[in-house]
């Protein structure tokens, strides 16, 4: 089981590099990120962009262009379109967003000749390594997915749960998380919670534990569950995976973490097919890097999975 994004760096280092086909890439933040990736052994990258706006930034930080295949493409939107087929063709192993907007990305994504769509319901994974919490935490949905219904969730928990197969983590706890940690039917989330435990209990949502609602120190805090009188419940402050009623409660909790916490992260999004690296221009650089390791990961898995089928 991996604990740390070090580890999860190993692990790619031990399944062979990868490489990666970056949309728009003429931005300084991205370029940096793929250069360290590089050096790192996480993966390669193929540049999709306006190939003398990234030679003056790769010349302003540094960096040897020559070392990576650019594909000259003027246009943002076609740029994309190029960069995922090349992902769709099997020459990438995953793609990645670079400086064009969030909407024409996602376009590109779903489109129906490059795209890399399989019909299933798309959502976001963060993953936080966090001082003073002993596992990775997989949080779901913090961005894409606005107000999940339970058919939804059911869908969120089988995708943040194929991310978390591919860190080492191969039976998560999962926590439908709640203001309270009873049903309430005055809550509907908490009913909605319940329904979830019930469906994993009946087989129905496989290869994890789902225990809720329960409220975020329970999911976190093994003190805090003890205080409580929780020990008999299947999660008590171990979970690996939070599961957000909705986008507000998700995507407060991470910017919290972001600014309250000594942490790492990574985000990709899934329920594509192959890893889509969709990162915002006010993530770090240690973010972005760290976003294109989680990818690889998956991606092995990914084709791993393949091979047996």
């Amino acid at each position: 089981m991996q604990k740390s994004f070090d580890g999860l760096i190993e692990k790619v280092n031990a399944c062979g590099r990868k490489k990666v086909a970056v949309a728009v890439a003429q931005d300084a933040h991205v370029l940096e990120a793929v250069q360290a990736a590089k050096e790192r052994g996480i993966a390669d990258s193929i540049l999709v962009g306006d190939r003398d706006k990234m030679e003056e930034i790769a010349a302003n930080i540094g960096m040897n262009i020559e070392d990576f295949e650019v594909i000259h493409v003027e246009e943002p939107y076609q740029a994309a379109l190029k960069a995922v087929s090349l992902v769709q063709q099997g020459k990438a192993d995953m793609y990645m967003k670079g400086i064009i907007d969030t909407k024409s990305f996602l376009k590109s994504v779903l489109d129906k000749e490059v795209g890399l769509r399989t019909g299933k319901p798309l959502s976001h994974v963060a993953v936080f390594e966090i001082k003073g919490i002993d596992q990775l935490l997989f949080l779901t949905d913090v961005a894409f997915m606005t107000y999940p219904t339970l058919e939804d969730k059911v869908k969120l928990i089988e995708n943040a749960v194929g991310v978390a197969n591919a860190c080492g983590i191969h039976y998560p706890k999962v926590a439908p998380l709640a203001a309270v940690e009873v049903v309430n039917p005055k809550m509907p989330c908490t009913v909605e919670a319940a329904e979830l435990t019930k469906m994993c209990e009946e087989g129905k949502i496989p290869n994890c534990i789902v225990d809720g609602p329960l409220s975020f120190d329970l999911a976190v805090d093994k003190e805090a569950a003890s205080h409580k009188g929780a020990e008999g419940r299947k999660i008590v402050g171990d979970a690996d995976i939070l599961l957000f009623p909705e986008i507000h409660s998700g995507n407060m909790l991470y910017k919290c973490l972001v600014q309250t916490t000594e942490f790492k992260n990574g985000c990709i999004l899934t329920g594509t097919k192959a890893p889509v690296i969709l990162t915002s221009r006010s993530d770090s650089f240690e973010t972005k890097v760290n976003s294109i390791a989680l990818a690889a990961v998956v991606a092995e898995a990914m084709k791993n999975k393949n091979k047996g089928e």
